[in-house]
């Protein structure tokens, strides 16, 4: 158990009689009534509880304040934390160093390193990268692909049951021209070479053309309507884009150490969109409109609300999700909806995740309203994402104006890496070199993505992202190697079992409270899905042991202390590798 569910613990039996009260007056009050304090100087963590509570039970918050604190006083709660009153009636706890150092005990034997696992595991799928076939990956796929992986890691971590599954885009009009390039204009030889690329290239080079020139515009539509008839000769095409498209992208996922238990793409669900719209037609969800078939507004609530209305020239019109085409055709809407229904009956999920662009806002919530209206039992949630942004705060592009292809995103990334670890450690040689270079340039482009909150936009900068000081991922795989080089001076190997970690400074208590709060904190990454919640707690860790290093002689003490210290450079070490693999990033043991 931890401190923090400890205090929580010693305060119920006391506020019971307070939180019935409030509930008969209809005061709605947080289930959690502890917080680490924002300001360490008056104590680890805070209760505000008197706040909330002191106007509807008409009473002073501080009298009510110090009323609860002298009842916790009452409990023998010294041993765990010393208590004191501020401001209007907040509640501090000072955790003793003795409760710290059982605490760390705990920790340092469990296998989870403190973690509560999920009370009531969840089954949960998450639908992440995305990318389309036959189109190499750009910089825009960092997001949703990092965060996807990293929120899966770390769901999958607190117990949940994780189900990875890359939607790609693997059908639809481009494959039109796809095909109708690859019969006319195809390079067998760049194919072999660099397929991506070869594909990219007939792919933008027809789709400039079916602007220029209605008759192949028509004859790509015709490729595409044999494709989907089940024509041999294009169902082999397409057969083969999609395995060297794959091939391609995992390419990428490798170098991302990124996995996936599916990848059912839009055309798994090709065969159930008609049976998926004739079900919301039957539901009276969906009506025909101007030859096309569409959902509308519920009309049940203000148009404010309603994301099925529009607000334009002075007046409130329908916004209605289109998902049968005029030519009969269907789009990703009427896939999204067919993939909900076979997700719920494959998996019976208890939610699905989008990691998807805040710009599919509107989207997503029109998909999620219709699940609703359907009694769709699985809970939807949409993790959107900002963009990230060039030195000019305007979407990151290459010098020719290109958005630049996350493969050389990775490679320059690297290169600079092994520029800078060139510059600070020349005996590295060879391939530990190569492959530390790997760590650090795909760590940084990671922990960058990952430290931040992930609704915001961010500045793309190869210097800020590959400092050795800062908040970056090299900084943190820096303070992993430091830990490594205390262990290799060591004389012997050495086993942290059974010492006894003693906290006597207060670089030590920092370390070591901090270390605690590993647990305290890893399950808020899942309260809103932030994953920068666990990036700026590594940031915290790594901070105090290198306060701690600087405070607390280890290789130079003796006996007891000595040993202590190593326990906590041990536990350290576990700490940060387990944080950082959450994150999907890997440290190396020298830079």
């Amino acid at each position: 158990m931890t401190i923090l569910s400890q205090l929580q613990q010693a305060l119920k039996p006391i506020l019971e009689p307070y939180l019935e009260q409030a509930a008969q007056l209809g005061v709605k009050v947080p289930h959690t009534w502890v917080s680490e304090a924002a300001d360490k100087r008056f104590g680890d963590y805070q209760c505000n509880i008197a706040m909330i509570l002191a106007k509807p039970l008409k009473q002073s918050p501080r009298d009510l304040g110090g009323a609860i604190m002298n009842e916790l006083n009452a409990t023998g709660i010294e041993s765990l934390a010393e208590l004191s009153l501020a401001g209007p009636g907040f509640i501090n706890f000072t955790i003793t160093a003795q409760a710290w150092e059982q605490q760390l005990q705990a920790v340092t034997t469990d296998e989870h390193l403190g973690v509560e696992q999920a009370a009531q595991p969840k089954t949960i799928v998450v639908d992440f990268s995305a990318p389309n076939v036959a189109k190499p990956m750009h910089v825009g796929h960092i997001r949703s692909t990092i965060i996807g992986e990293s929120l899966s890691r770390i769901a999958s971590y607190l117990g949940h049951n994780v189900i990875k599954d890359n939607h790609i885009g693997d059908w639809g009009t481009q494959f039109g021209m796809i095909l109708y390039a690859w019969k006319h204009d195809l390079d067998e030889a760049a194919l072999e070479q660099d397929s991506i690329k070869e594909l990219l290239r007939i792919y933008q080079k027809y789709s400039l053309l079916c602007k220029e020139d209605a008759e192949i515009l028509a004859a790509c539509k015709e490729e595409l309507v044999k494709l989907q008839q089940g024509d041999a000769e294009n169902l082999e095409i397409w057969k083969r884009c999609l395995e060297l498209s794959k091939q391609g992208l995992n390419q990428i996922y490798d170098r991302l150490d990124v996995s996936f238990d599916y990848w059912l793409g839009e055309s798994f669900y090709n065969d159930e969109l008609s049976a998926t719209v004739q079900l919301l037609v039957d539901k009276g969800l969906a009506r025909e409109s101007q030859g096309a078939i569409a959902v509308f507004s519920s009309e049940d609530k203000k148009n404010e609300q309603d994301c099925f209305k529009i607000h334009k020239d002075g007046e409130w019109r329908d916004n209605p999700m289109l998902i049968q085409k005029s030519d009969g055709g269907y789009n990703y809407a009427t896939t999204d909806l067919a993939t909900l229904f076979y997700r719920e009956a494959q998996w019976s999920p208890d939610e699905i995740w989008y990691v998807v662009d805040s710009r599919q806002s509107l989207h997503f919530k029109q998909l999620f309203e219709i699940a609703q209206r359907l009694d769709f039992k699985p809970k939807l949630k949409h993790i959107a994402f900002g963009t990230i942004l060039g030195q000019d705060k305007k979407p990151f592009k290459t010098r020719s104006g290109e958005t630049p292809q996350l493969a050389s995103v990775l490679d320059e990334s690297i290169e600079r890496a092994a520029q800078v670890i060139a510059d600070k450690n020349p005996d590295l040689q060879g391939v530990e070199k190569d492959q530390v270079s790997q760590m650090v340039g795909i760590g940084a482009v990671k922990f960058t993505e990952l430290s931040q909150h992930r609704l915001t936009d961010y500045i793309f900068s190869w210097e800020k992202m590959l400092a050795l000081q800062g908040d970056t991922a090299p900084y943190l795989q820096y303070s992993l190697v430091r830990i490594q080089s205390i262990f290799r001076k060591l004389e012997g190997e050495y086993e942290v079992k059974g010492v006894a970690i003693k906290l006597n400074e207060a670089a030590e208590i920092r370390l070591g409270s901090t270390l605690c709060q590993f647990a305290e904190r890893l399950p808020q990454v899942l309260d809103d899905h932030r994953p920068n919640l666990l990036a700026l707690y590594l940031l915290d860790l790594a901070k105090a042991f290198h306060s701690f290093f600087e405070a607390c002689p280890v290789l130079k003490s003796q006996g007891e202390t000595q040993a202590s210290r190593l326990a906590l450079c041990a536990l350290t070490q576990k700490v940060l590798n387990q944080g950082l693999s959450l994150l999907s990033i890997e440290a190396p043991e020298r830079m």
